[in-house]
């Protein structure tokens, strides 16, 4: 199927992808005398008469996947419960796939690409946010550990199961890339997670080089996002006001802009102004210095990007130091303050003790989950059994795992 579209050169182009990680072809219902078709005529009609290209497949299948809906009750900053308006991993990650996508077509380059890999990329998130994974992380510490990252990649490639073909998703390679690279080449082998080693092994993701445009776009649209929505979050909770934020750069200026052109609004309005205000200078900053460095670079293919030994797509160095700024900001007055440090507090412990449980009585999992790979998981050495634990606590919600835990530890009813 051809773009739609003019893009750069440099961008990634579905119909030269490099191929899925699977060939989807199957037999025919007459034992394969007729030799092999597409996996499912009706994913290639659909994609015929739909016009999708391979990219938007990709994201198709990412948006349909019970990983991603599951993000709707997953913990960005806060916990679903403290209440609706608060930003979720769903809420969050589209929220990226936005600006990546916007920021993709004013570089000319492959939206598509950038939506799909912006919508995944936190697909192997652990409830409760990065308090769980820290918990998951030393629970793990014995067992190879946990990494967020790495488990996207189990969760694309193996942990969906969905397809009567295949396990995973099925990505392209070009999106199976942004997922493993977007924070940055991986340089050290011996660094590289066992997921991550044994996809690559497959499918050769050059490990050492940098991602296509598209994924380092959607790594530093994720910095846009909660840099500038974590204001809105944390102002409406009460975590700090207005005169804490008026000195920072970029925040400052924008609220004196935003006083001398409407005067005193009230909160709500002053904190949506600031937010949209702050994402467009953060995307017009990262468009100027982007551009400018591709001009500079000449690529004339998306390999010229991967090759280029720095990333292409970047923030001007003025606007990284002052997200620098703004980082450090935030992470002493809402990701460590005292209100979030109490709800993390005890999501550590909910992943925990559900870890400590399941590994020492496997009989109180759930059934689905007794097994893998045909064996009883309570026959599994220590390390493939806590693997598979963590598959289990990493797909739960928050609330799921409040539950879980409710149903575990508290007496009362079983059957709820």
């Amino acid at each position: 199927m051809r773009e739609t579209r003019d893009l750069a050169a440099y961008a990634c182009h579905g119909p030269q992808s490099r191929g899925r990680q699977h060939d989807e072809t199957r037999e025919r219902g007459d034992g394969g005398k007729s030799g092999a078709m597409p996996d499912t005529l009706a994913d290639t009609l659909a994609d015929t008469l739909a016009g999708r290209t391979p990219f938007q497949r990709d994201r198709d299948r990412i948006l349909h996947s019970g990983a991603f809906r599951r993000l709707k009750h997953k913990t960005q900053v806060f916990v679903y419960h403290e209440g609706d308006y608060f930003r979720t991993r769903m809420t969050h990650s589209i929220e990226v796939a936005q600006i990546a996508r916007s920021m993709a077509r004013a570089l000319r380059l492959n939206d598509d690409l950038a939506e799909a890999v912006a919508l995944a990329h936190d697909l192997g998130h652990t409830p409760f946010g990065h308090a769980g994974e820290d918990a998951l992380q030393a629970a793990m510490r014995d067992f190879g550990g946990f990494d967020h990252n790495e488990q996207t990649v189990r969760v694309v490639t193996a942990l969906e199961q969905r397809y009567a073909a295949f396990d995973g998703l099925n990505l392209t390679w070009e999106t199976l890339e942004g997922v493993v690279k977007h924070n940055g080449p991986i340089a050290d082998r011996s660094a590289v997670r066992p997921a991550i080693a044994a996809l690559d092994a497959s499918l050769q993701l050059e490990l050492g080089t940098h991602c296509s445009a598209e994924a380092q776009l959607a790594n530093l649209s994720d910095d846009i996002a909660y840099l500038s929505h974590d204001f809105d979050d944390a102002l409406r909770a009460g975590l700090f006001g207005f005169d804490a934020i008026a000195d920072l750069p970029q925040v400052g200026p924008i609220l004196a802009a935003i006083e001398a052109a409407h005067g005193q609004l009230i909160p709500g309005r002053r904190t949506h102004e600031l937010v949209r205000r702050l994402i467009s200078v953060f995307v017009s900053d990262l468009l100027a210095q982007s551009s400018s460095n591709l001009e500079r670079l000449g690529a004339g293919s998306a390999d010229d990007i991967r090759g280029a030994g720095e990333a292409v797509i970047a923030f001007s160095p003025e606007m990284a130091r002052d997200l620098e700024t703004i980082r450090d900001f935030l992470f002493t007055n809402m990701w460590r303050h005292y209100k979030v440090n109490r709800m993390t507090s005890k999501a550590r412990r909910v992943v925990t003790e559900l870890f400590d449980l399941f590994m020492s009585e496997t009989n109180t999992l759930p059934s689905e989950w007794q097994m893998h790979d045909g064996r009883a998981i309570g026959t599994l050495d220590e390390t493939s059994r806590a693997r598979v634990i963590a598959d289990y606590i990493a797909s739960m919600t928050d609330r799921y795992a409040m539950l879980e835990y409710q149903r575990l530890f508290e007496l009362g009813p079983i059957l709820r």
